[in-house]
């Protein structure tokens, strides 16, 4: 098997600004989605200050991501969420039920003190699958 780079035109692509990273990289029917950042496409935070918004933008992101790959929000077998304000959980479990309805991945949330973006309040990786 080999390693194929994920490419989205509807997501900030990482090296177009200077990144060493991809957005995500697919082995065999596994997708391994980079940290997606409430970023819109000019690579700026979208609303800084609202968490529902910015996690609707970074989930977006990763749909985006997944749909270019292939795959969907429902074959995603693993999230992490990275807050820089553990307070804001509520309102992120409220946005992630909108994008998973039922669908329970394997989750974790954890607080950081600061992302590589110092307006974003948080950033969203995950591990998915090709059916």
């Amino acid at each position: 098997m080999k390693i194929i780079e994920i490419i989205s035109d509807e997501v900030a692509y990482p090296p177009k600004f200077g990144s060493p990273t991809s957005l995500a990289l697919q082995y065999g029917n596994l997708i391994f989605i980079s940290g997606m950042m409430p970023w819109n496409l000019e690579r700026n935070v979208v609303v800084p200050g609202d968490i529902e918004i910015q996690t609707r933008q970074a989930l977006a992101n990763m749909d985006a991501v997944l749909k270019a790959a292939g795959s969907s929000m429902n074959n995603i077998l693993k999230i992490t969420f990275y807050l820089t304000d553990i307070r804001n959980k509520q309102v992120v479990w409220k946005v992630r039920k909108e994008f998973f309805g039922e669908n329970r991945p394997a989750s974790t949330l954890v607080g950081v003190s600061g992302l590589v973006d110092p307006l974003a309040l948080l950033e969203v990786d995950a591990i998915a699958c090709k059916e």
